[in-house]
């Protein structure tokens, strides 16, 4: 079991009492008054057995707040989940916060700083090295990146999902598109692993039909649904963070309230993936301060509510491995542990989701570790006060090294960084001037040449994921959403040395 970051102090908040019933009386009034739209007849048929109004015509469906108050009492606030290797199961709820890595539509040149298309083979290692590292516990959908070359964009998810589970045993995650949530179910059944899907709201107050059919597969499979909100502010939702938590958190309880009405108790986790919006280019604002203010309220609210959070999501604007991303992501991510989220998104990101690179993956590592200690707060005891040892030292030229309490001690109060440059300065020059990038470097070759999965999939679990995935290749190319080109040249990369697994 893996055990994450328990905080041991009160979580940050920034809303009062007041405040708190405001925006949920909001949020009520907006399920009963505004209502969702759900473009999904058997999801508008259930609310309406439920004692929802359904204007069957609009598709819009309206809560009362009875059913809203029920359904939310039916979600567990805290529970297992499992991951390949039950080692790496956790614990969702309560004090505990887990981190996951982000995912990018493209890889970056470190040299150029210009994006580019991964090959198979490099999205394999990349997850080989989220295998790895110590504090990156989750491996989500989309990661490390969206697909790769000659992989068909309907198959990315498949394929994608099925390299995770080849490179590594930690938890594991899947989306939906297309319907491929039906081959995930199966290849996660088939190793022995749960996961986690997302409902994403489409913003505002919408839910699409692939997203509610999604919700009924994971539902019914038994597995962790994540409801998701992810509006701009100033978008597609209203721009002060009161009236976007507002309208996200009715996406995010009337996804909720269908969950639990399909399967009651059904495991069900918050997140909140909005962004403001920059309203100079049009583009949401990644990095903005008001990320973090939004989701330090979001968790507070969702506290109350007694539901696991997922937030903290760390997307920084810069487009470098760089001091802008470092301050970005550590605002952010730092504000999600401390108001209380259960699980943060941070490792290998750049600039929104366009880019992850591995390399800053491992660099993110050491800035999950040291947000780790600072979750651990301080011991106070009679062991750690060393009144004792105080008083034995007392003043000049007494000191305190070579001492039994600062040996046992030291490494436990410090954190002490994998890949961060603490050299003296003349240590530096003279070890070559190396930077946490150059560290972060040698760290990516010497994982690749060392790390091996634990434990790997058997023949039988492989051949299982092998078949899966050609049902899936037949199923979307009889559907005609696989090109004859598309098709060549995949059939060339399965061929190829880097795919030994037909």
């Amino acid at each position: 079991m893996l055990k994450g970051f328990t905080r041991i102090f009160k979580p940050l908040e920034i809303l009062t009492e007041e405040q708190i019933a405001a925006i949920h009386k909001g949020t009520l009034s907006v399920l009963k008054r505004t209502g969702l739209r759900f473009e999904s007849e058997r999801a508008l048929k259930l609310f309406k057995n439920n004692g929802c109004q359904v204007d069957y015509s609009n598709k819009r469906v309206r809560f009362p707040e009875g059913l809203v108050e029920e359904c939310l009492r039916m979600c567990p606030s805290s529970y297992h989940v499992g991951a390949r290797n039950p080692e790496n199961d956790m614990i969702w709820g309560g004090n505990t916060t887990y981190f996951q890595a982000l995912s990018g539509t493209k890889s970056i040149n470190l040299d150029t700083w210009e994006p580019k298309t991964p090959t198979r083979k490099e999205y394999y290692d990349a997850i080989t090295i989220l295998d790895a590292l110590e504090n990156n516990h989750i491996v989500p959908w989309y990661t490390p990146w969206f697909g790769f070359k000659n992989v068909p964009p309907v198959m990315a998810m498949p394929e994608g999902l099925a390299a995770r589970l080849r490179n590594s045993s930690k938890f594991i995650c899947a989306n939906y598109s297309m319907g491929c949530e039906q081959f995930n179910i199966k290849m996660a059944k088939a190793v022995g692993a749960e996961l986690r899907t997302s409902m994403a709201a489409a913003p505002p107050l919408t839910f699409y039909s692939d997203a509610v059919e999604s919700a009924y597969r994971i539902v019914n499979a038994g597995f962790i649904l994540l409801l998701v909100s992810g509006s701009v502010y100033g978008g597609t939702s209203p721009s002060t963070i009161a009236g976007s938590l507002i309208t996200g958190n009715a996406e995010i309880i009337a996804g909720l309230t269908l969950a639990q009405l399909i399967k009651p108790g059904t495991r069900v986790i918050a997140q909140d993936f909005s962004f403001p919006q920059n309203m100079r280019s049009g583009s949401p604002a990644f990095g903005d301060i008001a990320i973090s203010l939004h989701q330090t309220a979001f968790n507070q609210i969702w506290r109350k509510y007694g539901v696991p959070t997922d937030g903290g999501v760390s997307y920084p604007s810069s487009k470098k491995i760089d001091y802008q991303a470092a301050y970005e992501k550590t605002i952010n991510s730092f504000a999600g542990a401390l108001s209380g989220t259960n699980t943060i998104w941070i490792q290998g990101s750049l600039y929104g989701e366009l880019a992850f690179h591995p390399v800053q993956a491992i660099i993110d590592d050491d800035l999950v570790g040291m947000i780790g200690r600072f979750l651990r707060g301080i011991e106070v005891n009679d062991e750690t006060m060393a009144l004792d040892l105080i008083d034995e030292v007392g003043p000049i030229p007494g000191h305190y090294l070579g001492k039994a309490h600062t040996r046992k001690w030291w490494k436990k109060e410090q954190y002490e960084p994998k890949y961060a440059d603490r050299l003296t300065y003349p240590e530096w020059l003279k070890a070559g001037k190396k930077d946490c990038i150059d560290n972060a470097k040698k760290e990516y070759e010497r994982i690749l040449s060392t790390h091996k999965v634990a434990p790997p999939l058997t023949d039988k679990q492989e051949s299982e994921i092998e078949n899966i995935l050609q049902e899936a290749r037949e199923y979307y190319k009889k559907k005609g959403l696989i090109s004859s080109e598309e098709w060549k040249n995949y059939k060339k990369d399965l061929k190829s040395s880097n795919y030994p697994y037909s």
